[in-house]
C-alpha cells in the first residue's frame, strides 16, 4: 500500500517483514513503513507461535509443568527450569541441599554459553561471516554433550525439579565439564579475531540500532539490550539467587548502545560464565541433590527395596502430583535474554491455579520501533539479531 505524506509529495511504501523470514529469528512480522530503503516506523506483531502453554501447564501437575518449562525458551531450557522450581519452592518453604544449589548454578551457567555461543554465531551469519556459525557451534556441541551425558537429552532436559535435582552427576562427569571450560576461552579468543576488529563486521553494527539508557528502561527491556545501553542491572548480583553472592563475577555494560555494544556485552558475560562455572566446581560439596522434604522430592529408588513408606511416597508423588500450601509466589533468575520470573498461584491441590512466565523477549521486541527509527532495512537485520528474541516465550 503507498501513502502519501502531507507537505511536499513524498510516497512511502508499507511491507511486511516475517513471518516466514529467517532473519526475524522465529515467526515475527515486522510491518515497514519505508522512504526508499529508509525506515520511517517498524511495528513488531506477534502470535504467529501462540501455544497457550501457560494454560497447558494450569491443565497438568506442578511436575508435569516442569517439561513445559524447557520449551518456551529452547536456548535456554535449564533456566527455566530454575525460574519455575525456585518459585515452587517459595510456596513450598522447603530448604534445598548445598549441592543442589551449587549444581543449578554450573547449570545454569552452562546454559548461559550454549544460549550466547548460538547468538555469536547466528548474529556473525546474519552479517554475511558464515565462518563464525561453524566455529561457534563446534563449541556448542561440547556443551550439549554435557547435558546429554548428565540427563539423556541434549537440550529438553527437565533436571532441575522443585526441591533440587532430578539426579547426581554421572561419574566423572565433573571432570569432563572442567575439560570444556578449559578450551572454551582461546575459542572464544578465535571468535574475537575474527569479528571485534573486523573493519565489515564493525561497518554493520557500531551506530547501528541506537537505543538509549532512558528508552530503555521506558520499555522495560532486560538483559545485555539493557546492559548494551550502560545500565548495570543484572539479577545475580542485584537480587543474588542460588548464592550468587559467593560467587566472583562482573556484571558486563557497555554505553554506546548500539549492535556492537551488545555484541561486546555478550562476550563479556561468555567469558564471566567460565568463570562462575569454574567457581562451581571447585566448590561443589559432597551430599544429596534432592531435599530431605516428602512433600516436594520422592526418596531416592533406593530405598524402595527396605521402606515401604518410602515406597508410598512415590506413589503419591507421582499419581496425585505436589501439593504446595495456598499462596502466590514471584521469582524472577538472570537468563541470556534478561530478566525470565515465573509467577505461580496455588490452591492447595495438584494442580496450579495459575502460572505466567514474564518472559524477556516479549518486553526487549517493545524496544524494536525506537532501535530501527531512521535506519536501513540491511540494517534492521543486525538490529533484531542484537535483541536475541525467542519467540516461543513472547507467544505463550
Amino acid at each position: 500500500m503507498v501513502t502519501i505524506e502531507e507537505g511536499p509529495r513524498r510516497e512511502t511504501m508499507r511491507i511486511n517483514l516475517g513471518p516466514q523470514h529467517p532473519s526475524t529469528h522465529g515467526v515475527l512480522r515486522l510491518e515497514l513503513e519505508l522512504d526508499g530503503e529508509r525506515i520511517m516506523s517498524c511495528r513488531p506483531i506477534i502470535g504467529y507461535l501462540h501455544t497457550g502453554i501457560e494454560k497447558s501447564m494450569e491443565a497438568r501437575s506442578w511436575l508435569h509443568a516442569i517439561a513445559m518449562t524447557d520449551r518456551l525458551d529452547y536456548l535456554n531450557p535449564l533456566g527455566n527450569n530454575l525460574a519455575f522450581a525456585l518459585a515452587v519452592e517459595r510456596l513450598f518453604d522447603c530448604v534445598i541441599p548445598e549441592r543442589a544449589i551449587v549444581a543449578r548454578v554450573l547449570l545454569a551457567e552452562l546454559t548461559r554459553i550454549n544460549s550466547h555461543l548460538v547468538w555469536i554465531g547466528t548474529n556473525a551469519m546474519d552479517l554475511g561471516a558464515l565462518s563464525v556459525f561453524l566455529y561457534t557451534f563446534r563449541e556448542r556441541e561440547l556443551v550439549l554433550d554435557l547435558f546429554e551425558e548428565m540427563s539423556g537429552a541434549r537440550m529438553m532436559t527437565s533436571f532441575i525439579r522443585p526441591g533440587g535435582l532430578a539426579a547426581d552427576f554421572p561419574d566423572g562427569w565433573m571432570q569432563r565439564c572442567k575439560g570444556v571450560l578449559d578450551v572454551l576461552p582461546k575459542c572464544i579468543d578465535e571468535y574475537e579475531a575474527l569479528l571485534t576488529k573486523n573493519p565489515m563486521f564493525r561497518a554493520r553494527t557500531v551506530g547501528i540500532g541506537l537505543l538509549s539508557a532512558d528508552d530503555a528502561m521506558a520499555v522495560g527491556v532486560s538483559g545485555p539490550l539493557l546492559r548494551g545501553s550502560g545500565i548495570a542491572h543484572d539479577l545475580r548480583k542485584v537480587h543474588p539467587y542460588c548464592g550468587y553472592e559467593q560467587y566472583d563475577f562482573k556484571v558486563c555494560t557497555a554505553t554506546a548502545g548500539d549492535c556492537y555494544a551488545r555484541y561486546e556485552v555478550r562476550v563479556g558475560e561468555l567469558r564471566e560464565s567460565i568463570r562462575i562455572c569454574q567457581q562451581a566446581l571447585t566448590r561443589m560439596p559432597g551430599g544429596p541433590v534432592r531435599t530431605a522434604d516428602r512433600k516436594v522430592m520422592p526418596p531416592p529408588r533406593a530405598e524402595f527395596q527396605r521402606s515401604m513408606e518410602a515406597l508410598i511416597h512415590h506413589f503419591k508423588h507421582y499419581t496425585e502430583g505436589l501439593r504446595p500450601p495456598v499462596g502466590e509466589a514471584y521469582v524472577p533468575v538472570e537468563s541470556p535474554r534478561g530478566e525470565l520470573g515465573f509467577y505461580v498461584r496455588s490452591d492447595g491441590t495438584g494442580r496450579p491455579v495459575r502460572i505466567h512466565e514474564r518472559a524477556p523477549s516479549f518486553a526487549n521486541l517493545q524496544a524494536l520501533p525506537s532501535m530501527t527509527k531512521g535506519m536501513l532495512i540491511a540494517d534492521l537485520i543486525a538490529i533484531i539479531s542484537t535483541v536475541d528474541p525467542v519467540l516461543g516465550e513472547v507467544d505463550r
